[in-house]
């Protein structure tokens, strides 16, 4: 049921001019316009004349709770998942390319349903969320299997996938969950009108396909599209550790010595809540993997979504890093090189149509050294040498191909002012362990309680944190134990 109308807009959901010109004013121009065809340098450009009329029809729109027909439309673009797609169902992702106006409005409607909900979202959702990541998820959860490794157990993973996440949303579901979260019914009437009646149509250069009218889905490209999915997902939970990433599931069961696993309970909670919310879990694309040695002895029972099993792996890739059943780092550093490698041939071709040496540098900084570097203090801390090494390698030639032949690397780095990519990292990852020492970060909660003041002043290493005592190197080369050890 939609909820009526309110007499009085709550002056905290009335937009002033000036927060709409600051919004029209700093649209990223380079991106596409949706169906309604204003182009987003107008926009841009003459933000300040359109402030006050355009702040006009959101306040509109807000208090009736309608939202216009122009803005529910959507140009589909298909991006390809993979660089050689062979399957429309496997390998393309559809985007929707909707009206700028539309996300403007939408940015405030979800930042007042954020502040609404956010407090009562699941802990461990770490997508699309204000000083959440994708690396501070894969922190948290290597932590924990690192820590349980140290213990002497192991741990049985469960990566799930859902076939078309965003094309399978009920829309009923997901406002009945906005309501019991608590959102206001003005908010909760404008989302309905948002999801009512949306049409969209394929776009191929400058071809388009006739308009389709939606009966479910939520827009990917939207604003609102992630954060009513997230909203879907909130209440998905089982008796085990669990870590999402909007709709990327990740089950982690801690077994210790000699006892049975319960993943096939847990895994069942999970395909239970899947089919009350309409959703499909993608059985060829969810895995397991199971890490330690206490049960790989004797392995436990295959799981099984309705007759088809879960395949279970050695390696997985989660998140844009390759995680090996060892904990290794070799699979990761090995692909994150040959990607890399991959695009050191368009820095050979833009040197040889006369790019100037900033441009190289530009293209190197922005497109192949964030490649060596992402999430990495998930991994950086229990690299090998060989493993630093190869790495590096990767930016030397890089930088050869940029300035020509050098004697060697070092001079070449010292000559023109390039860090070294170890260097580089070091500093990210004590970046990274500074924001979590903040007190509202998420991951705070891993760190241990805070020395007083007096018994730091007594000690010749001045630290506030104490990192457990590791059993193994494993765990003290992880990134939480190595940090407390080295980044105070």
């Amino acid at each position: 049921m939609i909820p009526e109308i309110d007499a009085v807009c709550p002056t905290e959901f009335i937009i002033e001019p000036y927060e709409v010109e600051a919004k029209l004013s700093r649209i990223d121009t380079h991106k596409s316009n949706g169906p309604d065809e204003l182009p987003n340098w107008f926009l841009k450009e003459f933000s300040v004349f359109l402030a006050e009329p355009v702040c006009s029809v959101f306040n509109a729109s807000v208090r009736e709770g309608i939202v216009p027909s122009i803005w529910k439309l959507a140009n589909v673009v298909p991006i390809p998942k993979v660089n050689t797609p062979k399957e429309i169902s496997k390998d393309i992702r559809p985007i929707s390319l909707t009206p700028t106006l539309s996300k403007v409005i939408e940015s405030f409607v979800g930042q007042w349903v954020l502040q609404h909900i956010e407090s009562k979202l699941d802990v461990r959702q770490y997508g699309c969320l204000k000083g959440k990541s994708t690396t501070h998820e894969l922190v948290d959860l290597l932590h924990h299997w690192h820590q349980a490794l140290d213990k002497n157990q192991s741990i049985r993973a469960v990566f799930i996938d859902y076939a078309k996440a965003f094309d399978h949303v009920d829309h009923s579901i997901v406002i009945r969950k906005l309501i019991k979260l608590g959102v206001p019914n003005i908010l909760v009437r404008w989302i309905c009108s948002f999801l009512q009646d949306r049409h969209q149509r394929i776009k191929l250069s400058n071809t388009f396909s006739d308009w389709l009218t939606l009966k479910g889905a939520m827009p990917q490209g939207s604003w609102l599209g992630p954060l009513t999915f997230i909203v879907l997902m909130d209440d998905l939970s089982t008796g085990c550790l669990m870590h999402k990433y909007v709709d990327d599931t990740t089950l982690s069961e801690i077994i210790g010595k000699d006892r049975v696993s319960q993943m096939e309970q847990f895994f069942g909670e999970v395909l239970d809540w899947s089919a009350l919310n309409l959703m499909n879990i993608n059985t060829s694309k969810t895995k397991e993997m199971i890490i330690g040695n206490t049960i790989t002895t004797s392995p436990p029972l295959q799981l099984f979504c309705g007759n088809e099993s879960i395949e279970r792996v050695i390696s997985f890739k989660l998140l844009g890093i390759l995680i090996d059943n060892n904990l290794k780092w070799d699979s990761h550093i090995n692909s994150i090189c040959s990607k890399a490698s991959s695009r050191l041939h368009f820095l050979v071709q833009l040197k040889r149509n006369g790019a100037s040496v900033d441009d190289m540098v530009h293209f190197y900084q922005t497109v192949i050294r964030p490649v060596l570097e992402y999430a990495c203090p998930a991994w950086h801390t229990s690299l090998t040498a060989e493993q630093h090494n190869k790495l590096e390698s990767t930016q030397k030639r890089a930088l050869k191909i940029i300035y020509g032949q050098s004697p060697h690397y070092d001079e070449i780095c010292q000559t023109y002012a390039h860090e070294k990519l170890i260097d580089r990292r070091v500093v990210l990852c004590k970046t990274f362990f500074n924001s979590i020492t903040n007190i509202n970060s998420c991951l705070n909660y891993l760190l241990p309680q805070t020395r007083s003041s007096d018994a730091v002043q007594r000690l010749r290493k001045p630290n506030y944190l104490v990192a457990d005592i590791p059993r193994t190197t494993r765990f003290q080369k992880s990134f939480l134990i190595h940090a407390l050890n080295n980044y105070q």
